[in-house]
């Protein structure tokens, strides 16, 4: 019987903390059972071997691993607007096996140009679908030390991690998402702020049709942009 009042508490507990959570914008926890199925069967990569669901304590040590063996550091975002071909800094070498990872685990295709400001910066890597919610649920909630003080700065064509140490107390940067500054003369106030892992080599063009478009009060391009592939080309 105690078994039983205890099991009903506990149940009880749960059916509360699920409501409060709800109240909360966070995509990557409003996870149905029937779409944690679907993730299952999902198969995100075919030629990268499987790997330990990353956590704040073991992406550190999964990616000084991975860096070792994944030395590929050009890649080619394919957007509705174009290509724009990047190269990634092996200065930065836990940003840039990040992102070697995550355009392995095909995180970024079919996520979004979601933040748009003309004559300053475009953002990407985030979406209102659900399946981006399901792809970061799969590959697990991480964040990254900042690597702020290599010399690279926010010139026109810097591709950066948001990273703030000055107003985030633990240095720690988002892994899934990024900017390309579009700014003629460069944003160097973001200088220091955040991690510059990267710079446009072929594309900038595009960035500027990305920057030009209609946009919301909040920055959303009235239209998505969405990123239709993200591959390795070196």
């Amino acid at each position: 019987m105690r078994i039983v009042l205890l099991l009903s508490v506990f149940l009880l507990f749960l059916n509360c903390e699920d409501k409060q959570s709800k109240k909360k914008i966070k995509p990557e926890n409003t996870i149905t059972k029937s779409e944690e199925k679907e993730i299952k069967k999902e198969s995100l990569v075919s030629n990268e071997p499987e790997f330990k669901k990353l956590d704040s304590k073991n992406a550190m040590f999964f990616f000084q691993d991975y860096d070792k063996k994944h030395k590929e550091n050009k890649v080619r975002i394919t957007t509705d607007f174009g290509s724009i071909d990047i190269l990634l800094f092996e200065e930065t070498r836990y940003h840039r096996a990040n992102f070697i990872f995550l355009t392995k685990q095909k995180y970024f295709n079919n996520t979004q140009f979601y933040r748009v400001i003309d004559n300053f910066m475009v953002q990407a890597g985030n979406s209102d679908d659900r399946k981006t919610a399901r792809k970061r649920s799969k590959i697990g909630k991480y964040l990254l030390p900042p690597d702020t003080k290599r010399g690279f700065k926010h010139h026109r064509g810097a591709v950066s991690m948001p990273s703030s140490e000055i107003d985030n107390p633990y240095k720690l940067a988002s892994p899934y998402e990024f900017f390309i500054v579009q700014q003629e003369g460069g944003s160097h106030f973001l200088d220091g702020d955040y991690t510059i892992f990267g710079k446009v080599i072929k594309g900038m063009d595009v960035v500027d049709k990305i920057a030009s478009v209609k946009t919301d009060d909040a920055d959303w391009p009235l239209r998505n942009i969405y990123i239709k592939n993200v591959e390795i080309i070196e």
